[in-house]
């Protein structure tokens, strides 16, 4: 296998993995004024993922270095085309993440609920432009020898919108069934009907997406030249049904599992259609950024392999242990009990 090859499978690796670890964070921060009735609730929902959000954006620091590095013609471009939603999705993850560290160090109702809407938008917000972006990876960007001819409004496109539509029920269904896993009582079944409902809605719009990608998009093309490539939209559509029986079931582990399949064979249907391109243009084709005109030299991939190989078992081995350790479900005796809690 080719280096270019090799590195554009693991930067879509490293994506979909964010997109299964970071959706949860972001759909239980969408979901945590929707559920909840008291403040005590609201705690126990952001503790639900107080040890864990800020290892799951690890990932999005690997996928963004591996852009860099594997290929930083297309992260050049990709910062400078999409420069306006990049620093919005920047700026709503700052302020998710101060959210959650200042919430409770005011002792106001007014103070506790401003910085609630903070942790909803900063979490929606990056669901529907990380959607948006990759939307609009998948059906080529305006832009030829003369660069980009599009704004931040022609990226609100149709197919766009859509597309961020799918990452936000995916993410408010992935994080209802977290939320479904990891708590008790009165709020678990509130996140357990909930996940119901919203799995109904995530069917509706991924099967319009799967339509409208037909005519928006070159995806399907890979996979019609090579039929095989179909295991992983199919993969991704059992997954899904998947996610409905097991909560039928109020087996949510499992459904927790098939939820985070779901995301990982999305991303990949979207990154083995996309191939070799990395940026396609839609006004020029000649002039799309493929894996192979936008790479770095052969040694820089070798040695980015290497330093692969030895650091990512090791992180993937640390966040383990951290799921492990906080596995329990979060009570609210336990919220009372632990003042340094959320």
């Amino acid at each position: 296998m080719e280096y270019q090859v090799l590195w554009f499978v693991l930067w879509g690796l490293l994506w979909a993995v964010y997109f299964m670890l970071d959706g949860f964070d972001f759909g239980t921060g969408m979901l945590q004024r929707l559920l909840s009735r008291s403040n005590t609730e609201k705690r126990i929902i952001i503790n639900t993922i107080g040890p864990v959000w800020d290892g799951n954006e690890v990932w999005l620091i690997t996928a963004g270095g591996a852009t860099f590095a594997a290929f930083p013609a297309a992260y050049a471009l990709m910062f400078s085309y999409l420069y306006s939603p990049l620093l919005i999705i920047l700026f709503a993850l700052i302020i998710r993440g101060v959210a959650f560290e200042f919430r409770g160090k005011g002792g106001t109702v007014a103070w506790e609920r401003a910085w609630d809407t903070a942790i909803f938008f900063g979490s929606f917000i990056p669901s529907l432009l990380f959607g948006v972006a990759f939307g609009n990876l998948f059906q080529g960007l305006p832009m030829d020898e003369s660069g980009y001819h599009g704004t931040l409004l022609s990226l609100l496109n149709p197919y766009g919108l859509l597309t961020g539509a799918l990452f936000v029920l995916l993410f408010l269904e992935h994080g209802a069934l977290w939320l479904a896993l990891k708590t008790d009582g009165e709020l678990a079944q509130r996140a357990e009907r909930l996940s119901g409902r919203i799995w109904i809605v995530l069917f509706v719009v991924a099967v319009l997406f799967l339509i409208h990608t037909a005519f928006a998009t070159k995806l399907y093309a890979n996979f019609m030249n090579t039929p095989l490539w179909f295991i992983v939209p199919v993969a991704g559509a059992a997954s899904l049904g998947a996610v409905r029986i097991y909560s039928t079931f109020r087996n949510y582990g499992r459904a927790f599992i098939a939820s985070c399949v779901t995301i990982v064979m999305i991303v990949f249907t979207g990154i083995i259609g996309l191939y070799p391109n990395l940026m396609p243009s839609s006004i020029a084709p000649d002039h799309s950024l493929t894996i192979f005109n936008a790479s770095s030299g052969i040694y820089t991939l070798k040695v980015m392999t290497a330093v692969v190989l030895l650091f990512v078992p090791v992180v993937i081995a640390y966040q383990i242990w951290i799921y492990r350790i906080f596995r329990s479900r979060v009570t609210d005796r336990e919220i009372e009990d632990n003042r340094e809690a959320y």
